[in-house]
């Protein structure tokens, strides 16, 4: 069955917290799938058309629960990867009571960070129309080579690529190594879905999310940019190379009881992804990323609350 969406980057393990408060304070965590590429191919899995996802995991038992978990969910096994010789990364995630997240990362020269550049050959870029990738696998190891070496190829390919800089503090101890290795990632990206705060460390410059969105879109190549806002929405500018009408867009999000904000913005990423594949415009793609970023807060783990097209439907009726 040919697929016309491959989702690439990691896998991990998340430690979600039995409630609120820092590491040294919180007294247990419950085991939950991660990893924000992965959220994002499960997120579009469950909106009923299953991407590819390449990753790899460590032959261990974490890894075999989370390669368990993606198929489960729909995901081809067929760029699932097992290392059997690194541990699988694990994160450790505590929130405050709002339910905005921290991470501390296990992933010295784990398996995500080993993955090797040509593992997706050309014939499978070829079938897809659109590839997406995030920034952590940027961060160390033959995944940074591996990932960039995707991106290019599937440029090269006329994919269109998305990009989530995905910005983690911790992984990245030299802001201008980010700038710098994400500045050559976005050398191959048609869309970049990122937070404000992630494009202005890659610096694009604004007094709005609006200008900062503008000013990625100028630079180019990427013709969209989103700027994501967490509960506040999302707001988001396309440039007229676009294959969809130029457009400045703006949403103010939706209003839920939300329990666990892990994995929110991965969700709304599969959201705008799942649209504009579809050939929504950028207006009604920004309302249905709202929508299934909203919807998967409403549980704990990234992957826990994610909707079914059914229940986006629902949430956007009652808009």
């Amino acid at each position: 069955m040919p697929h016309d969406v491959l989702v690439a980057g990691e896998t991990l393990i998340d430690f979600v917290p039995e409630r609120a408060g820092s590491l040294e304070e919180v007294p247990g965590f419950e085991r939950r799938p991660g990893g924000a590429p992965a959220n994002v191919a499960v997120a579009i899995a469950r909106l009923e058309d299953p991407p590819l996802f390449w990753t790899r995991v460590g032959d261990d038992p974490f890894g075999r629960y989370l390669e368990r978990t993606l198929v489960d969910h729909g995901l081809p096994d067929q760029f699932l990867e097992r290392d059997p010789a690194a541990k699988t990364t694990l994160a450790f995630v505590t929130h405050d009571e709002t339910g905005e997240r921290e991470f501390t990362f296990y992933r010295d020269g784990t398996a995500d960070t080993r993955l090797e550049p040509g593992r997706v050959d050309d014939a499978t870029l070829s079938d897809c129309e659109w590839v997406h990738a995030g920034g952590v696998t940027l961060s160390s190891g033959s995944a940074r080579e591996a990932t960039l070496d995707l991106l290019e190829r599937a440029a090269a390919a006329d994919c269109t690529v998305s990009f989530d800089p995905n910005l983690r503090s911790e992984l990245w101890p030299d802001e201008g190594a980010f700038a710098s290795v994400v500045g050559d990632a976005l050398a191959y990206v048609d869309v970049c879905l990122a937070t404000g705060t992630e494009l202005a460390a890659l610096g694009f410059d604004g007094d709005s999310p609006t200008a900062i969105a503008r000013a990625a879109v100028e630079r180019g190549p990427v013709h969209t940019a989103v700027v994501t806002r967490g509960a506040a929405g999302a707001v988001a500018v396309a440039s007229a190379d676009a294959p969809w009408p130029a457009a400045t867009v703006e949403h103010p999000g939706f209003a839920v009881e939300t329990v666990d904000t892990t994995g929110a913005g991965d969700a709304f990423v599969a959201g705008a992804v799942a649209a504009l594949r579809d050939g929504d415009d950028l207006e009604a793609a920004v309302t249905v990323a709202n929508a299934v970023g909203a919807r998967a807060t409403t549980a704990a783990g990234g992957m826990t609350a994610l909707p079914t097209r059914a229940e986006v439907a629902a949430l956007l009726e009652a808009e």
